[in-house]
């Protein structure tokens, strides 16, 4: 006859079992945590990235198109061209066409280095 006070084989498995299936639990949890931290870091990275270029919102009627920041909350619009650097200073150049935003004063981040 067995000792009740032993733990049979099959019981150890069982506990073994969960024990794991509570290990993959975790790992699963930290590859979603992880994995969210990523696309947070990619979205701060492209947002940073599109705050340090330029756009410009196409002309509307009798408005001549208008150069802005890159973050410029003026003119919204994710789609619109990005502009480098080179880009928004030959666009500021030709001021007759192009004019500048007054809100985001794109023009600052032109300034020679």
């Amino acid at each position: 006859m067995s000792d009740p006070s032993q733990i049979s084989r099959l019981d150890k498995l069982r506990v073994t079992r969960e024990y794991l299936a509570y290990q993959v639990q975790r790992m699963d949890q930290t590859i979603r945590d992880l994995e969210a931290a990523e696309r947070q870091e990619r979205r701060r990275a492209e947002l940073a990235r599109a705050d340090q270029g330029w756009k410009i919102q196409p002309k509307q009627g009798e408005v001549p198109p208008v150069l802005h920041r890159g973050g410029c909350a003026v003119f919204g619009a994710k789609d619109g061209h990005r502009l480098n650097r080179t880009e928004a200073r030959l666009a500021v150049t030709h001021e007759t066409y192009i004019v500048k935003c007054e809100i985001c004063t794109p023009e600052t981040g032109l300034l020679p280095e």
